[in-house]
C-alpha cells in the first residue's frame, strides 16, 4: 500500500473514531439530562448579604438547577423576596429561601434599621408610580426666601433607601404638585437635617434612582433662585 493511500485510510479512520466518540459523549449527556430531569429557576444571592439588609432587586438573581436538587422551599421569583429583610448572613450564590428572610414585622422589636441608622418620615414632591419601597432616591431641598418666594435649591441627600411610600393626604401640604409620604432609612445627622428641613424648606422633592445606580454627584450641588 502506498504512503498516500495509507495516509488517507488513517485520516478516514480518525474521523470515524472521532465521530463515534462524539456520539458517545452526546448520548451520555442526553442520558444524564434525562436522569436529572428538567431544570427550574432558583433565587440566589447576587452578592454577599448581611443580616438585617432589606432586599432589593439587584441583590437577587435566578439560577437554573435540576428540579430534583432544588430546595423544596426555594423561591422561583426574585420579586417575591424584594422588600424583605435578611435574617442571617448569606454568601453570594447561596439559595435565598423564605427561611433566610423575614418581613419587617417578623424581625425583632425596634425599627428596621441597623445601628447608627434612623427612620424618618417626610412629605415631599414625588409620585408613587416611580418611587417604590426598596428603591432609592435623592432628596432636593428648596429653601424659602424672606418674601415667601422659592429660593436656593440644593441636592441635600443622595442614594437614600425608601422603606415605605404612599400618596400624601390632602392636608399633608398646601402647595401644588403630586406629593408622597415616604419613610426613609438615613443616618442620625441626616434625620436631624430632614426634620429641620420640614420646617424651614419651601419644598422637599424626591428624585427616584434607577435600579443599581449608586453613584454620587458633587456634595452640596445647588442652583440659586436667580438661575
Amino acid at each position: 500500500m502506498s504512503p498516500r493511500r495509507r495516509g488517507i485510510l488513517l485520516a478516514g479512520l480518525a474521523l470515524l473514531l472521532g465521530g463515534l466518540a462524539a456520539s458517545d459523549v452526546a448520548g451520555r449527556e442526553a442520558a444524564l439530562r434525562r436522569k436529572l430531569g428538567p431544570s427550574v429557576g432558583v433565587v440566589v444571592a447576587a452578592r454577599p448579604l448581611a443580616p438585617g439588609r432589606t432586599l432589593r432587586p439587584d441583590d437577587l438573581t435566578l439560577r437554573q438547577v435540576p428540579a430534583r436538587f432544588a430546595p423544596s422551599s426555594a423561591a422561583d421569583d426574585p420579586q417575591q423576596l424584594v422588600g424583605l429583610r435578611v435574617s442571617t448572613a448569606t454568601p453570594a450564590g447561596a439559595d435565598v429561601t423564605p427561611a433566610l428572610v423575614a418581613s419587617a414585622s417578623a424581625m425583632q422589636p425596634g425599627a428596621p434599621v441597623s445601628r447608627g441608622e434612623r427612620v424618618v418620615d417626610v412629605v415631599a414632591v414625588g409620585s408613587v408610580s416611580t418611587i417604590h419601597t426598596g428603591g432609592r432616591v435623592d432628596v432636593l431641598v428648596t429653601r424659602e426666601r424672606g418674601d415667601g418666594a422659592a429660593g436656593r435649591t440644593e441636592l441635600a441627600l443622595q442614594d437614600v433607601e425608601v422603606l415605605g411610600v404612599h400618596p400624601a393626604t390632602a392636608n399633608a401640604g398646601d402647595r401644588a404638585g403630586a406629593r408622597v409620604e415616604a419613610t426613609l432609612r438615613v443616618t442620625v445627622r441626616q434625620a436631624v437635617y430632614l426634620a429641620a428641613a420640614q420646617s424651614f424648606a419651601r419644598e422637599l422633592r424626591l428624585l427616584p434612582r434607577a435600579a443599581g445606580d449608586r453613584g454620587h454627584a458633587r456634595a452640596g450641588l445647588a442652583v440659586a433662585d436667580t438661575l
